[in-house]
């Protein structure tokens, strides 16, 4: 698998980031809500969208590509809503 984030960011109808990568030769989306920029920020007050993406560009991308890692791609897409991204192993401690 190769993933190449390739930006640049732009703002998304709801108000979130669109950030295009490449996945094996093929175009991905990668979206982030508007909630998962103030969740990485939690001092941001109705910030500007692509600041706060700029300002954390790294762990958002970061997100990313942990979901693409963990199989969560549909349609050639993937969606970001919270910080918090359960592994398999995550799921199994919370079995326990």
């Amino acid at each position: 698998m190769k993933l190449t984030f390739i930006g640049p960011a732009t703002l998304a109808k709801d108000g979130g980031i669109d950030y295009p990568a490449v996945l094996d030769d093929k175009p991905l989306l990668c979206h982030f809500s508007y909630e998962v920029l103030e969740d990485i920020d939690t001092g941001a007050i109705q910030g500007d969208a692509i600041e706060l993406f700029n300002r954390h560009q790294f762990a958002l991308l970061s997100l990313a590509e942990q979901k693409v890692t963990n199989g969560v791609v549909m349609d050639r897409e993937i969606h970001i809503y919270s910080c918090l991204l359960y592994t398999s192993d995550a799921a199994d401690e919370e079995d326990s």
